[in-house]
């Protein structure tokens, strides 16, 4: 089993100039301290226009700056939002590779739909239909890093032309990709495309073990035809996390902060209403912390024995990854680097050496499955023949007035011509105005 920790980017009010500044940079100082002890992935969400609950709206930039201070730690996307309303599959595509590029083949792809009234209206999506476009975007934006040349879409969602991708991902031909879950249907969803499942829910052990045996089935059913053009046959979930020689500070220390978050996202997701830049969630959440229950059983909580207890639970549920959420409401910065010391310590160790064994023994088992699901996938690609690449012409350049300029298409984002030398014995060409 591995582990991971996961960045919603949680800002409650009063907010400082520098609120957002130093949210990151702690958020970068605890990952770079997650890489250092053996943690083996970093996700961020993606939000947008969520005040206080997340402010994660481009993860990509928060995932390269990472990549520059780690060395090890795998980096996710947890996940990429894929409808083409929020996200063009070809700019999806190109984050993702170029991600890839800069962290030497280390991203984690976990693909997702958006699903509050903010943001889903933000974009003028209709409810009913975000399922759709995100299965849309992501096929596209799969296809598009792993074919070479992508022989383009006109589809309900977006239409493109042919058109190459670049940059290429280290890993070929796409990172592993994911699906965010909440329930049981969408983790069989996940298991059907061929996607790992990204489990944001607290589940107990048993609710667990049901889970993932549900999963494999469907790996091992013939049922699956990835999404992508590879199989990421993995189950991973979402934890609350605080570990203390004192049990009772482990909890004081999360508590505040993991009521805060159930709060907030019951607020953002299912009552309340929001006036953009206006309502102040954690006031709100001030008046009625009282009577927000809290039961620390659901989490990863306790000593270091209590939590390699609670931890082993979930190995011999058949859990694949263990992902852990602590900077959530106020926790503060150095509680968490200090649990996060005391996981790599006295915990990680054993977990560790396990994993090693059993992921070869998994990948041996799975390996036919997984073979015949991409086998499937391959069949239904339709890749263009050499003869039917499309050649994209230029304009055709002008001549106006005698001046003798390369003029630039009106939408090419570049102002004016570029000049060109004079012909000999003529005057020199000047750049023209903008235009």
């Amino acid at each position: 089993m591995k582990f991971g920790v996961l960045y919603e980017l949680q800002a409650p009010r009063p907010w400082s100039p520098d609120s957002d500044q130093r949210m990151f940079a702690e958020a970068l100082e605890q990952i770079e301290l997650a890489d250092r002890i053996g943690i083996d992935h970093a996700w961020a969400v993606e939000h947008h226009f969520l005040e206080e609950y997340s402010h994660c709206s481009a993860p990509e930039v928060l995932l390269a700056a990472a990549s520059q201070r780690t060395r090890d730690i795998r980096l996710g996307h947890g996940v990429c939002l894929t409808s083409p309303r929020i996200n063009h599959p070809a700019r999806v595509a190109e984050r993702i590779a170029t991600l890839d590029v800069l962290s030497g083949g280390r991203v984690e792809w976990g693909t997702g739909e958006a699903a509050t009234a903010l943001e889903l209206g933000g974009f003028g999506m209709p409810y009913d239909e975000k399922r759709a476009m995100w299965q849309e975007g992501a096929q596209a934006a799969a296809d598009m890093l792993a074919l070479t040349p992508y022989p383009g879409h006109e589809g309900d969602y977006f239409s493109m032309p042919c058109r190459n991708i670049v940059p290429k991902p280290l890993q070929r031909p796409h990172p592993p990709m994911w699906l965010a879950c909440a329930r049981r249907e969408s983790i069989l969803r996940a298991a059907r495309n061929g996607m790992g499942a990204l489990v944001f829910g607290f589940v107990e052990p048993e609710e667990a073990k049901t889970w993932v045996a549900e999963y494999y089935d469907i790996i091992r059913s013939g049922k699956c035809v990835p999404i992508g053009h590879t199989v990421n046959a993995n189950v991973a979930a979402l934890f609350g996390f605080s570990v203390h020689h004192d049990g009772e500070e482990a909890i004081a220390r999360i508590a505040p902060g993991l009521r805060y978050f159930g709060y907030s996202l019951g607020r953002i997701w299912a009552s309340g209403h929001h006036r953009p830049g206006r309502t102040d969630v954690w006031s709100a959440f001030q008046r009625e912390e009282t009577g927000i229950p809290f039961h620390p059983e659901q989490g990863i909580i306790g000593t270091p024995a209590e939590v390699r207890g609670l931890l082993a639970g979930y190995e011999r549920a058949g859990l694949d990854q263990v992902i852990f959420i602590q900077a959530v409401g106020r926790t503060r910065h150095d509680h968490i680097c200090q649990a996060l010391e005391l996981f790599g310590t006295e915990i990680a160790p054993a977990f560790r050496e396990r994993d090693a064994g059993a992921r070869a023994g998994k990948d041996d088992r799975l390996a036919p499955y997984v073979a015949a699901a991409e086998a499937r996938r391959a069949r239904a690609l339709r890749p263009l023949r050499e003869e039917d690449i499309p050649v994209v012409r230029a304009p055709e350049h002008r001549e106006e007035a005698g001046q003798h300029d390369q003029r630039l298409p009106p939408d090419s984002g570049i102002g004016g011509a570029l000049p060109v030398p004079a012909r000999p014995g003529g005057p020199s060409a000047s750049r023209r105005e903008r235009t």
